[in-house]
């Protein structure tokens, strides 16, 4: 009996091991680590001459934190500003992306000078949830432009939980015209 137990714990470490090297996946030369972009930022600025008159404007709220069962009860959330360039041929310009407050107070300018994004690029930016200077009625402005018509995505993602329930929900961005 002691022997078959031996025999059986063998067998068992043996298709242990061979389990493990035969589920090991070799790393291919070609396969390259991809990089985070941790601080939202692109490192490429926009030298094109900057035309009022072709300046859009771009309203889009950001919840930051959110009411839950009484006015003094506020569950925080994250949340993520996203840009994208939906052209397939032509760049975004984006000369301003400024963070506001539930008063209307400029919290935080993201970018000092004009960026663009390439065609199909996205960029993103994320109010991280410890981060209560918005408030519930935070937004974003956000002022590009194109040398020739583009239709870019600007919208908000929140995400929070209660408990064990998480939810998101989204926000879309308003074009902002002066009268």
């Amino acid at each position: 009996m002691k022997k078959y137990k031996t025999v059986l714990n063998s067998i068992c470490l043996s298709l242990m091991v061979a389990t493990t090297i035969i589920s090991c996946k070799e790393v291919s030369k070609e396969e390259v680590p991809v990089e985070v972009l941790d601080n939202h930022t692109l490192d490429r600025k926009a030298n094109a001459i900057l035309i009022d008159s072709l300046v859009r404007q771009v309203y889009v709220p950001i919840y930051s934190d959110i009411y839950n069962q009484t006015r003094d009860t506020r569950t925080l959330l994250t949340a993520t500003l996203s840009i994208r360039n939906t052209s397939l041929k032509d760049s975004l310009f984006v000369s301003k992306i400024d963070y506001y407050n539930t008063e209307g107070d400029l919290v935080r300018s993201y970018i000092d000078s004009p960026i663009y994004l390439t065609p199909m690029e996205s960029i993103d930016y994320v109010i991280e949830q410890q981060d209560t200077s918005g408030g519930s009625g935070a937004n974003f402005l956000i002022d590009w432009y194109s040398k020739k018509q583009l239709n870019p995505l600007f919208q908000a993602v929140m995400v929070g939980g209660l408990g064990a329930q998480a939810f998101s929900f989204t926000t879309e961005g308003i074009e902002i015209t002066e009268e």
